[in-house]
């Protein structure tokens, strides 16, 4: 599934084989613990998407919601994607050492970070991700970002 047409999270985890909702599920769940007051998680850009919602911060380039992470079950892999760590180049330090340490193979594009089996994912590195950021704290990174 690299795009899903589902309007609410339920409708795409149930589109989801069981197996891959199952990974999908964990991963979501260690997000939802871990994420700070003022996200909200909705379905955009054919994924999972945690937000910013415009009446909080209406100021964005494409009118959508200002997105902070998201994950998605993609055809041949799943992926978390956050933009705070796209963003800032000691996060992404940060995130190599983290899989180090955990003794494993961080497939990262410029914002996803990809994994094919649960196992490959360092769940408490995902749960620090989603954290890592206050909403005040990520508007200012994205509108310094945006200023560059």
């Amino acid at each position: 599934m690299a795009s899903s047409k589902a309007s609410t999270v339920g409708e795409y985890l149930e589109e989801l084989p069981e197996d891959r909702r199952e990974v999908i599920s964990q991963v979501r769940d260690v997000i939802l613990k871990n994420l700070p007051k003022g996200y909200e998680e909705s379905m955009n850009w054919g994924m999972i998407a945690y937000e910013i919602p415009l009446d909080r911060y209406p100021d964005t380039y494409n009118k959508q919601p200002l997105l902070y992470m998201a994950l998605a079950a993609q055809k041949n892999y799943y992926a978390v994607y956050s933009s705070g760590v796209y963003m800032d180049p000691l996060s992404q330090s940060w995130l190599k050492s983290e899989f180090e340490k955990a003794d494993k193979k961080l497939d990262m594009g410029k914002s996803c970070i990809r994994f094919k089996k649960l196992e490959n994912l360092p769940l408490h590195v995902i749960g620090e991700i989603a954290a890592g950021q206050p909403v005040d704290e990520f508007i200012d990174n994205f509108e310094k970002a945006r200023k560059k």
